[in-house]
């Protein structure tokens, strides 16, 4: 098998970050569902062990391997990836799934909270992938998928550092996948709107009034309508026919749109996006 074939995920070893919910539980379920054996990472130990517990019950013949970590710990992590080689030589697919919110304007996020994002959103997926890498690319017909964000297609106020640790995550993939081309299939994923917990444990800057931050929760909140289930079923089917870019909901892909025909003034036309998609949430959700 090679990297222009599709992807075979019976037999398959996948290492998964953020498995203990949202899309990256449901790519643990799905992954299981096509016969392949599971790494799973997350910080959450006891909802990680919940989605690995459910796992194992509904897919008895499968190895399943849960790691507690917790990716802002980057001098960990080649440890990390050293014990995971020891127990799984042989890597078929890497998913940096794992990610964490922080609102706020520039001015009002600090120094240490922004490196705090950057770690976890972008230096991380660095670092294991470097570890991992030469597993990969022993394994013929490998493959790699990171998980970047709407907001890595463009940038809104009030989300420069996280904008700024997905648009380097895209960066990173889209040159990873020119160098690895033939040898290691990759994939970046920009999410919508999906429906996970990115809202309730976003980290609130401290210079943010606490009244200001709830609104801002409630409101991003409500944008968060795709089904991550369904979100993992396109990640996987992009994963499959070897994808090299995917937009996942409708929400990802008129604002990608307009970047692309205004690149340079946009946000004065997306600005008023959110607003509708918020009200056409509530309306799915009433009817």
């Amino acid at each position: 098998m090679s990297p222009t074939d599709p992807f075979r995920f019976p037999g398959a070893t996948a290492v998964l970050t953020g498995a203990a919910s949202g899309i990256g539980e449901q790519l643990a379920h799905g992954l299981a569902a096509r016969g392949t054996h599971l790494v799973l990472l997350d910080r959450d130990a006891e909802g990680l062990e919940t989605v690995a517990g459910a796992v194992r019950t509904g897919h008895p013949g499968l190895r399943v391997r849960t790691v507690v970590v917790d990716l802002a710990e980057l001098a960990a992590l080649p440890g990390v990836a050293g014990r995971i080689l020891a127990e799984h030589p042989r890597i078929d697919l890497l998913v940096n799934n794992a990610g964490v919110g922080l609102g706020g304007s520039f001015e009002q996020v600090s120094a240490e909270e922004f490196d705090w994002l950057m770690d976890i959103n972008f230096r991380a997926p660095v670092v294991l992938t470097r570890e991992l890498l030469p597993a990969l690319l022993a394994a013929p017909g490998s493959h790699l998928v990171n998980l970047s964000s709407l907001f890595g297609l463009i940038a809104p106020p009030g989300q420069v550092a996280y904008s700024a640790s997905k648009y380097a995550l895209r960066g990173f993939s889209e040159g990873l996948r020119h160098e690895l081309a033939g040898r290691v299939g990759v994939t970046v994923v920009h999410p919508g709107g999906v429906r996970t917990r990115i809202a309730e444990t976003a980290r609130t800057p401290a210079a943010v009034p606490e009244d200001r931050a709830r609104t801002d929760r409630e409101d991003f909140a409500a944008l968060l309508s795709y089904p991550a289930e369904r979100a993992a079923a396109d990640i996987l089917g992009a994963v499959e026919r070897r994808r090299g870019r995917l937009l996942v909901a409708p929400s990802a892909v008129l604002p990608d749109l307009v970047a692309r025909l205004l690149p340079g003034s946009y946000w004065p036309v997306l600005r008023g996006v959110p607003r509708v998609l918020q009200r056409l949430s509530r309306r799915r959700r009433r009817a």
